[in-house]
C-alpha cells in the first residue's frame, strides 16, 4: 500500500508520480530507505509560488533567492516508527543550512502527524493558506518556516 492510499497525499501527481517527484524546481532530495526499500522522501526546491514563500517574504522581507520550499515529504505507515521522516528533514535542514537557504512549507492541516513533526523540530507557524489542485480544488494548509540559516 502506498502514502497516497494510506493518507490521502499527495493531492496532486498521483497520475504521473514521477514526473511529480521530479519537477525541474528541485534543487536536491533524498531518500529514506529500509532494508533495501525505499521507504520515504523530502526535497528542497526553488520557490514557485508557494503561499508559504510569500507569507515569509512579507513578513520577514527575505529575497526568494535565499528561501527554499521544504515539499514532497512522505513516509510510508510502517516507516514512522523508525523516525524515517525526521532524518529525511534534517538531511534537508542541513542542506539548507550549508546553502544558506531559509526553509519554507505548506502543510495540509489534514496532516496532523507531519504537523507534530515540524513543530518538534522547531519550525514556527507562520499563517494559513488554501492549496490548490485538480480543477479548482482547494484544502487548507498551514505554512511553517525553519527559523535556522
Amino acid at each position: 500500500m502506498n502514502v497516497h492510499e494510506t493518507d490521502g497525499y499527495p493531492v496532486e501527481g498521483v497520475e504521473d508520480p514521477e514526473a511529480w517527484i521530479r519537477p525541474p524546481a528541485v534543487l536536491s532530495a533524498w531518500v529514506a530507505e529500509e532494508s533495501g526499500t525505499i521507504v520515504g522522501h523530502v526535497a528542497v526546491m526553488r520557490p514557485q509560488g508557494e503561499g508559504a514563500v510569500s507569507l515569509w517574504q512579507d513578513r520577514s522581507g527575505e529575497g526568494e533567492e535565499r528561501i527554499g520550499v521544504l515539499a514532497r515529504l512522505f513516509v510510508v505507515r510502517e516507516a514512522r516508527k523508525h523516525a524515517a521522516g525526521e532524518r529525511l528533514m534534517r538531511a534537508a535542514m542541513d542542506y539548507a543550512k550549508q546553502n544558506s537557504l531559509r526553509l519554507v512549507l505548506d502543510v495540509m492541516t489534514k496532516d496532523t502527524g507531519a504537523i507534530r513533526l515540524y513543530e518538534r523540530l522547531g519550525w514556527k507557524h507562520i499563517g494559513e493558506v488554501s492549496h490548490y489542485f485538480g480543477a479548482g480544488q482547494q484544502i487548507p494548509a498551514a505554512c511553517y518556516v525553519w527559523p535556522a540559516t
